[in-house]
C-alpha cells in the first residue's frame, strides 16, 4: 500500500472519474465486455495525462485490484480466508528489487520471476495450510505474513534489512511512457489481464470445482474431484498475482523496506474483496476503488484510516453481504426482474437411453474389517455387486452399515480386507480415485452444491474430476454434455428449473438431483445410503421405479435403507449385518423369515418374546400426563408424522417402537421443544407444548436423553450431572449423590472427562445428568443404540428400576423385546403413522411388530 505522503497532493481528484464507469461491469450487463474496455481507456488516458501524484494514486488502485481478483479466489470461490497474502505480495516486491539492482537483471526479466517466486510460495504454504480450515487457516497465513515481514528484517545482508533496498529503476514502455506513468499503465493493463483472467476461471469448470468443494468436499470427492488439488490451485493463482502486483510495486515506490509490507496491508486486501463482493468478478475493482481513494477523500484522518475501513466493512457485511456488486445487483432484480428459469417439459423425449449402455465392472468387497481405536465397527464382511443387480445392505441402529459404505466408497481405509472394481484394488485409495475407477454414491443427507445451479451440478459430475484447462472449460462442459445433463435429470423424474439454486430445492427434488448427479459420472456401481429418509409413500414409490431401471440400464446398485417395505420389494439380494459382522445373505423372503434377523431387529428368537413376562407386575399409574394428539411434523415438504395420537399415564413407561424413518426420533424432538412447525396438539398435564421452546418444555418437566447420548465431552462426569440440575438447583447436592449412588461406575470416574468414558457409562452419564432435573417425563431416545450385550443388560435394569420407582418414562429403543419387557404399554410407528397400539403383551404378539421392521403382509 502507498504512502499518502509520499508524493505531492493535488486539489484535483481526477482518479475518482474511474469509478463512474464501474456499475456497467456488474455480471449480466450485455456489454461489460465493452464497458471493460472502456474502463482500462479511460485509465490509461488518465495514466499518461495527470499529474504524478495521481499517476501514483492511480497505479496504487490497479495494484490493489489485481491482487483482489487473485484473493478472490480463495475468499469468493474456495471459501478460503488468507490474511497473509502481504507475505506474497513483498516476495514479488523484493524479488523485482533485489534483481535489478544487484544482480543487473532488466525488469522485464525479473518482474515474471517474482510473480514466480510468490507463485511456489503459495503452493508451499498450501500444502500444510489446506489442511486445516476455519480459523486455524487464517491464521496459518497470518504467521505466513510475519515470517516474510521478519525474515527480510533479518535477512539484511541481502535485502538491506529495516533500510531497505533504495533506486529501484521504473522501465520504459518505448516512446509512450516512463517513470510512474510506465509502471501505471502496466498495472492498469495487468488489471485487466487479471479481470479477465479471473472470470474465465470462474465461470469456467475448474471455477465450478472451486465452489462446489467449498461447499461440500466429501460430495466433491464423491463426483472424483481432488478438493486439495483444486484448493492449492486456488492458493497458487492467487499468489501468483499478488506477487505480480508488488512485483510492479518496487518500481512504482522507487524502493521497498519491512514497513511497506506490514499485517494492515493483508486488511486492506481483505477488505477489497469483501467491500467489492466476494465471487463476483466487479467486486474486487470497486473494493479497489473504494480502498485505494478512500484515504484521499480522507486526508486529514490519516490516523484513522483503518477506523474507517473497519466501519466501513461493518456497514457494508450489515447492510450489503453481498459486498457492493450484490447490493447493485438486488437493486438492478427489483428494477427488472429476471426472467422464469427454464425447466424440464413434462414429457422430456428421449431419456430412457440416459444411462449409457456399455459393458460395466463389478465390485467386490472380501473381508472387510474396520476398527476405530478399541471398537470394532466392521468385522469380516463381505459382499459382491454385480452389474444390473440391485442389492441391499441392512441391519439395526449401529450394525456398521455406514462404517462399510464408507470404506466402499474411500471416505474409510479399512484396516483390514481387500475392495477391487472389476478385478482393479480399490481399498485404502482415496475418495476420489474410486470415484474415478466407477463408483459413485449419494449420501443420507443431500450433499449438493448449494451454490450451484441445479444443471451445473449434474454437468459437473460429467467431468469425472477431470477438469480441464486451468481457465477453460471441460468437454463436460460442451452444449452436447448439457443436454446429456438435461436427459439424466429427466430419467430421474425431476421437473423443476435448471438453473434454479441447488439450496432452494425441496427435500424430494434434492434426492433426485443428487442421483442425477452421480449418475452423470457414468459409474460401474451406484451407492445409495438412505435414499428414502423424508420422502412420502408416493415418492418412494417413483424412488423404487427410478433404481429398477438403473439397474436394468446396467449399472450395479446397492442401497443402505432402513424402509423395509422399499427394501423387499426391490432388491434382487439383501446383505444383513450387526454389531458390525455379517449376520445373513439371501432373497427378501429368506430374509423375512430368518430368525437370526429377527432377533436382530426384535431381540428374540425363535421361541418368540419370552423377555415379555421379566419385568413382573406393573405398578398402578395414574391420570393422563401426556397427551399428543393428530400431531403431524416433518422436514420442509416432507411429511415424517402424519396424525400421530399417543397418551401416557403417570408411573407408566411407554414404549414407542418401530424401524429406522418410522418417525420415533422427530416425534421426540418435537416433543422435547427441538423440531417445530407442528401440527396438532401436544400437552403436558394441561400445559400445551407444541408453541414452547426447548427452554420452555424443560421448565415443564419434560427432559429428554437424546439418542447418542450428546453429554459435555470436555467436562468432568460431576460437572455433566450438575448441569442437569439448572431447572431446579436446590437439593442439588443431595440428587448427585444419589445419581453416583444409583451408577457406582460415575463415582469411579466422576473426576474424568466424559469424552474418555465408554458408550455404556456415557449412556448412564446422560440418564444421570436427566434424571437431575426432576423430570415429570423422562423421553428416552435409543439408550441401547451401540452398546455390548452385558451393558445393555445392566442398563435395563436401572430402568427397571426407575420403572418401580413410578417414574413416567417415554422409550424409545431398538431392542423391541427388552423395551417390551419393561413397558407397560406399547406403540408401533410405520412410515410415520401409528400401526398397532395396547399393551406389552399385545403388541408383542402382533404381527404389526415384525411388519414394521422387515415389511411384508
Amino acid at each position: 500500500m502507498f504512502n499518502p505522503r509520499a508524493r505531492p497532493k493535488s486539489a484535483t481528484g481526477a482518479p475518482s472519474r474511474v469509478v463512474a464507469l464501474l456499475p456497467t461491469l456488474l455480471p449480466g450487463s450485455p456489454t461489460r465486455a465493452a464497458a471493460a474496455l472502456a474502463v482500462l481507456g479511460a485509465g490509461l488516458v488518465l495514466a499518461l495525462t495527470l499529474n504524478a501524484y495521481h499517476v501514483f494514486v492511480l497505479a496504487n488502485v490497479a495494484l490493489l485490484a489485481t491482487v483482489g481478483f487473485g484473493l478472490n479466489a480463495l475468499i469468493g470461490l474456495t471459501g478460503m480466508m488468507s490474511f497473509g497474502h502481504v507475505g506474497f505480495y513483498a516476495l514479488g516486491a523484493y524479488t523485482v528489487a533485489l534483481l535489478t539492482t544487484g544482480a543487473g537483471w532488466s525488469f522485464w526479466q525479473a518482474w515474471p520471476l517474482g510473480a514466480l517466486v510468490a507463485a511456489v510460495s503459495g503452493g508451499l504454504l498450501a500444502l500444510p495450510a489446506l489442511r486445516v480450515r476455519g480459523p486455524y487457516l487464517a491464521m496459518l497465513t497470518i504467521a505466513f505474513a510475519f515470517i516474510v515481514e521478519h525474515g527480510i528484517v533479518e535477512l539484511r545482508d541481502l535485502t538491506g534489512g529495516q533500510n531497505g533496498i533504495m533506486g529501484i529503476a521504473a522501465p520504459t514502455l518505448g516512446g509512450l511512457a516512463e517513470g510512474e506513468r510506465a509502471v501505471a499503465v502496466l498495472a492498469l493493463v495487468t488489471a485487466a489481464a487479471s479481470l479477465w483472467a479471473y472470470a474465465l476461471l470462474s465461470r469456467g469448470t475448474w471455477g465450478t470445482a472451486m465452489r462446489a468443494v467449498r461447499d461440500s468436499e466429501t460430495a466433491a470427492e464423491s463426483l472424483g474431484i481432488d478438493p486439495l488439488r483444486v484448493k492449492m490451485a486456488a492458493f497458487v493463482f492467487s499468489a501468483a498475482l499478488a506477487g505480480l502486483a508488488g512485483g510492479l510495486f518496487a518500481p512504482l515506490s522507487g524502493f521497498v523496506t519491512p514497513g511497506s509490507f506490514n499485517f494492515s496491508l493483508s486488511i486492506l486486501f481483505v477488505l477489497v474483496v469483501m467491500i467489492g463482493g466476494a465471487g463476483s468478478v466487479a467486486g474486487p475493482l470497486i473494493g479497489a476503488a473504494v480502498v485505494g481513494l478512500l484515504p484521499e477523500w480522507l486526508a486529514s484522518l490519516e490516523e484513522y484510516r483503518l477506523l474507517c475501513f473497519g466501519a466501513l466493512l461493518l456497514v457494508v457485511l450489515l447492510v450489503a453481504p453481498g459486498g457492493a456488486v450484490g447490493m447493485l445487483a438486488a437493486l438492478a432484480r427489483r428494477v427488472r426482474p429476471a426472467a422464469g428459469a427454464a425447466r424440464l417439459p413434462a414429457d422430456m423425449p428421449d431419456t430412457a437411453n440416459a444411462v449409457a449402455a456399455r459393458e460395466r465392472q463389478p465390485l467386490h468387497a472380501d473381508q472387510l474389517v474396520m476398527v476405530f481405536g478399541g471398537l470394532r465397527a466392521a468385522s469380516g464382511v463381505s459382499l459382491t455387486v454385480q452389474p444390473g443387480m440391485l442389492a441391499s445392505l441392512i441391519g439395526p441402529n449401529g450394525a456398521g452399515k455406514s462404517t462399510v459404505i464408507n470404506m466402499l466408497t474411500g471416505f474409510y481405509r479399512p484396516t483390514e480386507g481387500t475392495i477391487t472394481v472389476g478385478g482393479v484394488a480399490a481399498g485404502g485409495l482415496p475418495a476420489f480415485r474410486i470415484a474415478r475407477a466407477g463408483v459413485a454414491r449419494t449420501y443420507q443427507t443431500s450433499l449438493l452444491f448449494g451454490s450451484l445451479s441445479v444443471l451445473d451440478n449434474v454437468a459437473l459430475g460429467m467431468t469425472r474430476g477431470r477438469l480441464g484447462g486451468f481457465l477453460g472449460r471441460a468437454p463436460s462442459a460442451a452444449p452436447a454434455a448439457r443436454e446429456q445433463a438435461v436427459r439424466l435429470l429427466a430419467f430421474c423424474g425431476y421437473r423443476g428449473g435448471l438453473d434454479t439454486p441447488a439450496a432452494g430445492l425441496a427435500h424430494v427434488d434434492r434426492r433426485l438431483v443428487e442421483i442425477a448427479r452421480a449418475l452423470a459420472t457414468d459409474p460401474d456401481i451406484l451407492l445409495l445410503d438412505e435414499p428414502a429418509a423424508g420422502l412420502s409413500r408416493e415418492d418412494k414409490d417413483r424412488l423404487a421405479d427410478l433404481l429398477t431401471r438403473v439397474a436394468r440400464a446396467g449399472v450395479g446398485v446397492l442401497v443402505v435403507e432402513h424402509d423395509m417395505p422399499l427394501v423387499m420389494g426391490i432388491s434382487d439380494r439383501i446383505v444383513v449385518i450387526d454389531a458390525g459382522k455379517p449376520l445373513a445373505e439371501g432373497t427378501p423372503a429368506e430374509i423375512r423369515e430368518n430368525p437370526e434377523v429377527r432377533r436382530a431387529y426384535l431381540g428374540q428368537g425363535e421361541g418368540g418374546p419370552a423377555l415379555v413376562a421379566a419385568g413382573g407386575p406393573r405398578a398402578a399409574v395414574g391420570a393422563e400426563l401426556l397427551g399428543i394428539g393428530a400431531l403431524s411434523a416433518g422436514y420442509g415438504a416432507a411429511p415424517v408424522l402424519q396424525q400421530v395420537d399417543i397418551q401416557v399415564r403417570k408411573g407408566e413407561l411407554v414404549a414407542l417402537l418401530g424401524a429406522n424413518g418410522a418417525g420415533k426420533s422427530t416425534l421426540m424432538r418435537a416433543l422435547a421443544g427441538l423440531h417445530r412447525p407442528v401440527l396438532g396438539g401436544m400437552h403436558l398435564d394441561g400445559v400445551a407444548l407444541e408453541d414452547l421452546n426447548a427452554e420452555q418444555v424443560v421448565r415443564q418437566g419434560l427432559i429428554l436423553v437424546p439418542e447418542g447420548r450428546q453429554v459435555f465431552p470436555e467436562l468432568s462426569v460431576l460437572d455433566n450431572i450438575r448441569l442437569g440440575a439448572f431447572r431446579c438447583p436446590d437439593g442439588a447436592g443431595g440428587r448427585l449423590q444419589a445419581m453416583l449412588e444409583r451408577f457406582p461406575r460415575l463415582r469411579e470416574r466422576a473426576h474424568q472427562r466424559a469424552g474418555l468414558l465408554s458408550g455404556g457409562e456415557q449412556q448412564m452419564l446422560a440418564i444421570a445428568r436427566g434424571l437431575m432435573a426432576q423430570p415429570r417425563l423422562l423421553l428416552l431416545d435409543e439408550p441401547s443404540l451401540g452398546l455390548a450385550p452385558k451393558v445393555i443388560e445392566d442398563l435395563f435394569a436401572v430402568l427397571d428400576r426407575l420403572r418401580g420407582e413410578s417414574l413416567t418414562i417415554l422409550l424409545v429403543d431398538q431392542m423391541a423385546s427388552l423395551a417390551l419387557a419393561l413397558a407397560d404399554r406399547a406403540y408401533v410407528l410405520e412410515g410415520g403413522k401409528v400401526v398397532a397400539q395396547g399393551t406389552a403383551a399385545d403388541i408383542a404378539a402382533d404381527s404389526a411388530l415384525a411388519r414394521a421392521y422387515l415389511g411384508g403382509h
